[in-house]
């Protein structure tokens, strides 16, 4: 493997939980006028730099991968169980109903089919935010990297354009990491992923639009369009992640997607120092033990085979 892809895979997963820390404070709030952007890793509901449920689903999937890959569903399944009776301190209101089933129980497959029944419309960006994983640990296994995107999304968001989503994250992961041009890595992805007509337009219009257009809320097709958005209208990880978290609303979701895109775009080396100093994350939780940046590129070395 080269030194550049190399550092591209530790920028995907280092940028994911910057992207994720830096969009915490922001989570809920309003739009950042432009000439107000937040800038620094601030305090909010978690200390300045602290990564979310975001990175913390992410963290349990990589864990399941490192022990099968390919993935096995019904590990996945009992390691975010684990991380919900945890109880951290923000988890998705339909990904907390699946994981109350299996928890109580159920198979993974009768838990989530029952509350997706419930609710059939349900389309949360509770996959794609965490998706990034798979992407290293298949990073030279296209046909692998879409089954399991597909196969973790399945596990707790099974609605077609969640599954989908999750593929097409992954796979322009995947191209960017071979050195691709964000927009060639985009177009090259569509096909890999068979992205749904409708989402597949919502997310090629995203960068034609302004900022107030973006509703950045937790529908995944919003999500997908303001990550789209930030990696395609910007040309560094900076301002990719500054843009999409100013746009409020689910702003650290948004900000691990465009992060793990991002970094996978422009590396470790093209994340800002004072960002990865100040990054932190408990894991596994009140454990005791603090995540950095330095844990989340080990991590990703070992996803990719050392």
């Amino acid at each position: 493997m080269e030194t550049e892809q190399r550092d591209r895979i530790w920028g995907c997963a280092v940028g994911a939980a910057i992207g994720d820390a830096l969009g915490m404070p922001l989570e809920f709030g309003p739009r950042r006028p432009t000439d107000r952007l937040v800038r620094e890793m601030t305090p909010g509901r978690l200390p300045a730099g602290s990564f979310t449920d975001d990175t913390e689903m992410a963290l349990a999937l990589a864990e399941s991968l490192l022990a099968h890959c390919p993935l096995d569903p019904a590990d996945l399944a009992q390691r975010f169980v684990a991380w919900l009776q945890g109880h951290p301190p923000d988890v998705g209101l339909h990904t907390r109903d699946v994981l109350a089933r299996i928890a109580a129980g159920e198979p993974w497959d009768q838990a989530v089919g029952a509350v997706q029944r419930q609710k059939p419309d349900s389309a949360g960006n509770g996959s794609v935010m965490r998706c990034w994983p798979v992407a290293l640990a298949h990073w030279d296994d296209l046909e692998g990297l879409l089954m399991d995107s597909r196969l973790q999304s399945r596990v707790t968001h099974p609605h077609v354009e969640c599954v989908a989503g999750s593929a097409w994250v992954n796979a322009v992961i995947y191209h960017l990491l071979r050195g691709d041009a964000p927009a060639g890595a985009v177009a090259r992805a569509w096909d890999d992923a068979a992205v749904p007509v409708p989402l597949r337009a919502a997310i090629e219009a995203a960068p034609t639009r302004s900022r107030d257009e973006l509703v950045n809320s937790g529908w995944v097709r919003h999500t997908l369009e303001s990550a789209a958005w930030g990696l395609l209208a910007t040309d560094s990880f900076e301002e990719a992640v500054v843009q999409v978290v100013n746009l409020g609303n689910d702003a650290d979701t948004a900000g691990a997607v465009v992060g793990a895109l991002a970094g996978a775009a422009y590396g470790l080396a093209g994340i800002p120092a004072r960002w990865r100093e100040a990054l932190r994350g408990e894991w596994p939780l009140h454990s005791g033990h603090i995540w950095r940046a330095g844990d989340l590129a080990t991590l990703a070395d070992q996803l990719v085979g050392g």
